[in-house]
């Protein structure tokens, strides 16, 4: 792709009441390099704008032929008032609507990527809604059958096996077809995506130790050990079971283009660590770009103007930079 080529990204801003308006409302005081569409409630940005004292103004998105760089908005109405900082389980499926509006037009080529603002998982269920996170979700509305979290951060790259799983629920979930499939996902984009010819990934073991050699769970040698035999014979450079405890430290990073955690706390508290401010999540298998914060709701930050808007920065510019690599 022309590296001039000005893409049309999509932002969600998502839960209302959190952080995610405000840092749609800060990201368009300096617009990045590309053409940029917000999916959500006109009435909320503009308050929301009015409660930071910062100006707002958008045009109308009437689709991708008549657009040029700059700020659009795509209208999804809120189905109450919000109010910065106050949940309200009514608006929920405002929420998975834009998240909806946005998938689709990612599907049909109207935005070439999709930026999304955090979710309060939380109170989309406890509106009768079910809903593990915006991976699980944009899978299926897309029709991908495996998608892979992803947190990149300047010099670290994790993965996850599983998600947005009860720890207690994580060891079933590695299966053998499971785990092959995951790291066939993120063997292919990182290549593909991230232009690494032949990417090295660091595999975790599971238990402490990685199993101690069975002494401490067997997962390593039912599970992972056979699964990194498999797909080393087909090619792939893939380094473990290593133990979590000793994953990171710089001389089993050598060399390596991503590791992959087995479940989502053994992973990224590390990559945030690392650099909170300047992570970013993206989401491996999905038919179209996706990238993220990574952080939540901040709730008590929520219209008092400050909030950071680094990690939203960051995830723009991540899927600008992906969507040049197509």
């Amino acid at each position: 792709m022309n590296k001039s080529y000005d893409p049309v990204i999509a932002l969600t801003p998502g839960e209302p009441a959190g952080v995610g308006p405000d840092l749609a409302i800060q990201l368009v005081q300096q617009p990045p390099a590309c053409t940029l569409v917000l999916i959500a409630d006109p009435l909320m940005l503009a308050e929301r704008a009015k409660q930071l004292h910062l100006p707002f103004t958008a045009r109308e998105w009437k689709g991708r032929e008549s657009a040029s760089q700059g700020v659009y908005l795509l209208p999804v109405k809120a189905a109450r008032p919000v109010s910065a900082g106050r949940l309200d389980k009514t608006n929920a499926p405002y929420v998975i609507e834009t998240l909806k509006s946005a998938a689709v037009g990612c599907r049909r080529g109207e935005f070439d990527a999709l930026v999304t603002g955090p979710v309060h998982k939380g109170i989309i269920n406890d509106a009768g809604i079910a809903f593990t996170g915006h991976t699980e979700l944009l899978a299926e509305l897309s029709g991908a059958s495996q998608p892979v979290m992803l947190l990149t951060a300047p010099g670290l790259r994790v993965a996850l096996a599983t998600i947005h799983l009860p720890l207690a629920a994580v060891p079933k979930a590695i299966t053998r077809e499971h785990l092959t499939s995951v790291l066939e996902v993120l063997h292919t984009d990182l290549r593909k995506k991230f232009g690494i010819a032949d990417p090295v990934i660091l595999v975790c073991g599971l238990n402490p130790h990685a199993g101690e050699s069975g002494h401490l769970g067997r997962e390593e040698i039912d599970v992972i050990e056979p699964v990194i035999k498999s797909l080393r014979a087909k090619g792939m450079r893939l380094r473990g079971p290593v133990p979590a405890d000793t994953a990171f430290i710089p001389s089993q990073l050598e060399g390596v283009d991503a590791v992959l955690a087995m479940y989502h706390d053994q992973g990224l508290p590390v990559l945030k660590h690392h650099d909170f401010a300047h992570a970013v999540n993206i989401t491996l298998g999905l038919p179209f770009v996706r990238t993220s914060v990574d952080h939540g709701t901040a709730l008590e930050l929520a219209g008092t103007g400050r909030a950071d808007v680094s990690s939203l920065v960051t995830a723009i510019e991540m899927a600008i930079k992906l969507v040049k690599k197509k």
